[in-house]
């Protein structure tokens, strides 16, 4: 009995098969486009993205020498995509980055609503109400047409199955649906013009049975129609299930999330959101915009072909033997993709200070290795605005891969760094998948538990990284006078 995850990131699909004791077994990836458009837009093709899951699957099995049999269970986590199902509309996925719907996040921010307040006051174009309001009043057409639109975990799962159901996860972070007020608030929806949007199907907790895929989805992804198809998560979310337990979560990847439990409301903290990950248990999220995506901007200004590891490796050999610690009169604030928390500006802009004309490798790791540091900094930002004070964060996503990454956020948050080798990310959407069949998603992630590696802070660099925090901060200021000029 194996159980399947997918992980929809920002532009590759990563597919696993893990056995019921929580082992990864085979791991396969594929990459989907990203197509860019005026305004701030950014989309996907939804049937590009379909073909990596099944050829990511297909990978996987064969890696693991899996028969289709064998897969008893599959979950879907994604990026909080929004997918339009409407004829003649393309690209049929927003992607989570597209801030097409400014002015609309804008006027969303201003009405006094608890969807609002639990977006934390200042609503991201990011967040799906305001994609609506854009399709309902931009594309009139569209909006009048659709035939259906979904979070990407949920249209993953409904094409693997044909059955209607919404991921309370992706329901309660994005959509204007409160688990504990009812959920759709529809007075907030008639306000906005948007009610009319289709809504069908029962919205389920993360683990819950949606039902067995259908012959299409059956066919598409080469497995057999007894395979059991469980509500997934978005992205984030799947990474905190399946980090180490019991502490707060940073999933460090494209963008980078702090989830925590118990935090009190704050401006610019997203939730909290009752079940999105376990019933009982309210979550809240601190995030930063596309901190991942600035690391891969730099490593594409590189003269010839060039990893992250790659490039990583070469900071860890720094010439005086202190790894990372190049020289540190290059600064970077990291805002630019806008700021989440604790400022909830999605106009705001980075800053690079110190910049030269250089551009050989030595400069651009050093570059790289600034703007990963300022990336730390604005994480330690958002750690402290939402009152937490951890002893130890539990690391996820394709940032916590480098061990001098993690030993990075360790010196700058002052926390222990828990590390689940195995992909957490996957690993989060497979005990989704293994909670019908292993009696619930708690049985599941108990089962599913595996060591972690910690990394502790080090002494040593405790001053270069409180230097770094007093400029970052004064950085802000500066950004805020010159604003204000």
């Amino acid at each position: 009995m194996l159980f399947g995850a997918v992980d929809v990131g920002s532009a590759c699909v990563r597919a696993g098969l893990f056995a019921p004791d929580g082992r990864l077994l085979a791991r396969a990836s594929r990459g989907f486009s990203l197509i860019p458009g005026p305004d701030g837009q950014a989309g996907h093709d939804f049937a590009e993205i379909w073909q990596g899951v099944a050829d990511a699957l297909a990978e996987a099995r064969r890696m693991a020498g899996a028969a289709p049999s064998q897969l008893r269970a599959l979950a879907f986590d994604a990026t909080c995509s929004l997918v339009v199902d409407a004829p003649g509309f393309a690209p049929d996925v927003i992607a989570w980055h597209d801030h097409r719907a400014l002015a609309e996040a804008a006027e969303l921010g201003r009405i006094a609503h608890e969807v609002v307040a639990r977006a934390g006051g200042s609503v991201s174009p990011e967040m799906q109400t305001p994609k609506l309001m854009w399709l309902a009043r931009r594309r009139p057409e569209t909006w009048a047409a659709l035939r259906g639109i979904r979070d990407l975990c949920d249209q993953l799962a409904w094409r693997a199955t044909g059955i209607e159901a919404r991921s309370l996860c992706a329901a309660a972070a994005k959509w204007p649906w409160l688990p504990d007020r009812g959920g759709w608030q529809r007075d907030l929806m008639r306000r906005v013009g948007i009610d009319g949007f289709p809504r069908p199907g029962k919205v389920l907790a993360p683990g819950d049975r949606i039902g067995c895929l259908s012959e299409r989805g059956a066919a598409e992804l080469g497995l057999d129609r007894d395979t059991v198809v469980a509500a997934g998560l978005i992205d984030a979310f799947a990474g905190a299930l399946g980090a180490a337990p019991d502490m707060p979560a940073l999933i460090a990847g494209t963008s980078n999330c702090v989830m925590a439990r118990d935090v009190p409301r704050r401006p610019g903290l997203w939730g909290p959101y009752p079940g999105a990950i376990l019933s009982g248990e309210a979550v809240t999220e601190g995030g930063q915009s596309a901190t991942g995506a600035v690391l891969e901007a730099i490593r594409r200004l590189y003269p010839g072909p060039q990893t992250h590891d790659a490039i990583l490796a070469r900071i860890a050999r720094a010439p005086d033997g202190r790894a990372g610690d190049l020289p540190e009169d290059l600064h970077v604030l990291p805002d630019f993709k806008g700021n989440r928390a604790p400022f909830a500006d999605p106009l705001m802009r980075g800053v690079i200070h110190g910049l030269p004309l250089d551009r050989d490798i030595p400069a651009l790791d050093r570059l790289y290795w600034r703007a990963a540091v300022g990336i730390a900094l604005g994480t330690r930002q958002v750690i402290g605005h939402m009152g937490l004070q951890p002893h130890a964060l539990a690391m996820a996503g394709g940032q916590a891969r480098a061990g001098l990454m993690r030993q990075l956020y360790a010196d700058t948050t002052g926390a222990e760094i828990h590390w689940q080798p195995e992909d957490a990310v996957l690993r989060g959407s497979a005990i989704a998948a293994a909670a019908p069949l292993m009696g619930g998603i708690r049985a599941a992630r108990a089962a599913f538990a595996r060591p972690v590696q910690v990394t502790r802070p080090d002494p040593g660099r405790r001053a270069a990284r409180e230097r770094d925090w007093r400029i970052f901060l004064r950085m802000q200021q500066h950004r805020d006078e010159i604003a204000g000029m």
